[in-house]
């Protein structure tokens, strides 16, 4: 079982243009089971100080297919942790988000993807489970997900709105040093 946030340690978060962020992450085994029982909790921790939604394991350095979520519907904590997530189906129909994302802080765009989609994954206990989302859930896993195959949200946009908008991180980079 998870141990609590406070026992959690906080992870470095990596920023774009990382290379880390561009690689696609390995699928986990139960032989990561040790590893991920750190992992899993270190995760929301970091998610939950920086304040974000959704975090992937490799935006905290770690190349294996594990995410976190936390779209708190109704201001209640729902947590999700999400091992070997795969989208199982989507929907035709398309929604836009407003995205962000904590390795491109401060940076936000619209995003068109899928309204629907569900999700097949391994809880903390390695149960196989399923989650249909719509919505904010949907934008985020998918997001996440993406994560896991070295996408980033800009790759979404056109060119020019991408460049405008890397520059924009890079120059708030350079600023911060």
């Amino acid at each position: 079982m998870l141990e609590t946030h406070s026992e959690a340690e906080l992870l470095p978060i990596l920023i774009c243009p990382d290379p880390k962020l561009r690689k696609a992450a390995r699928a986990v085994t139960p032989d990561d089971a040790e590893e991920l029982r750190e992992l899993i909790p270190d995760m929301f921790a970091t998610m939950y100080k920086a304040p974000g939604i959704g975090l992937a394991a490799p935006q905290v350095g770690r190349l294996l297919r594990v995410i976190t979520v936390d779209v708190a519907p109704n201001d209640e904590p729902a947590p999700i942790a999400l091992i070997n997530p795969e989208i199982i189906a989507k929907s035709e129909e398309t929604a836009v988000h407003q995205e962000g994302c904590l390795s491109v802080p401060d940076q936000y765009a619209e995003v068109t993807r899928p309204a629907r989609v569900a999700v097949r994954y391994l809880d903390e206990n390695w149960t196989k489970r399923e989650i249909e989302a719509d919505g904010l859930l949907s934008a985020c896993l998918q997001h996440e997900i993406d994560h896991l195959n070295g996408v980033l949200f800009v790759d979404y946009l056109t060119p020019l709105k991408r460049n405008i908008l890397l520059r924009k991180l890079a120059k708030a980079q350079k600023d911060k040093k």
